[in-house]
């Protein structure tokens, strides 16, 4: 269903979509309001807390495995159907982006998927495409970072490495990073000071 786009998603939107086509990567602050990245914020921790996280790997299907020299995070899945009140907020605007996507990019979404990451002191994700090997289902990654009071002492930077030039984005909570799963190659820097906690996930065909 077609929902109408009101003026602050529309700039949000768009400043995503006018990044990743001038420069190969959109970034975007503020995407959601304070008290939402805190309450997201909040319901990673109490995962983590819970154990109900579970270490990250690379592949896909024969191509799947675990390599704590590449991958240290830990994640857990968002239903798309969930039942908590934050969690339906961020999927339901996600719906709406992909639409807006649709709808003015003529981009052939029908899916997505999105997990917490938390990535404790000393974690890291080397250098790497999002799009698996045996799988071209995904077509855009997007970031939304849900730390408090991040900055650079503290590490874990996304490191972007377009054609043009290396970028270095800070996971300041309420930050968004969007770019295409296929081409862009992106790291984690090592988590430094303290854990560092996000959503990631990839708007997809399938």
């Amino acid at each position: 269903m077609q929902t109408t786009v009101n003026e602050l998603h529309k700039q949000q939107y768009e400043r995503l979509i006018t990044g990743l086509i001038s420069n190969e990567f959109g970034v975007c602050d503020n995407f959601f309001s304070a008290d939402m990245i805190a309450g997201l914020r909040n319901n990673l921790k109490q995962l983590y807390e819970e154990g109900m996280m579970y270490r990250a790997g690379i592949g896909k299907d024969s191509d799947y495995t675990k390599d704590k020299e590449i991958r240290r995070d830990v994640i857990c899945w968002i239903n798309e159907k969930t039942e908590d009140d934050l969690e339906k907020k961020f999927v339901q605007k996600m719906n709406e982006f992909a639409e807006y996507l649709n709808k003015t990019c003529y981009t052939s979404i029908n899916a997505f998927e999105f997990h917490y990451a938390y990535y404790d002191i000393g974690s890291f994700y080397k250098r790497h495409v999002d799009q698996f090997k045996s799988d071209n289902g995904r077509l855009f990654s997007f970031v939304m970072y849900l730390n408090e009071d991040w900055n650079v002492d503290d590490g874990g930077e996304l490191v972007l490495y377009t054609k043009e030039k290396t970028e270095t984005i800070l996971p300041i909570g309420g930050r968004v990073a969007f770019f295409k799963s296929d081409v862009t190659e992106h790291e984690v820097k090592v988590a430094l000071i303290r854990p560092r906690l996000s959503i990631v996930g990839w708007l997809k065909n399938v």
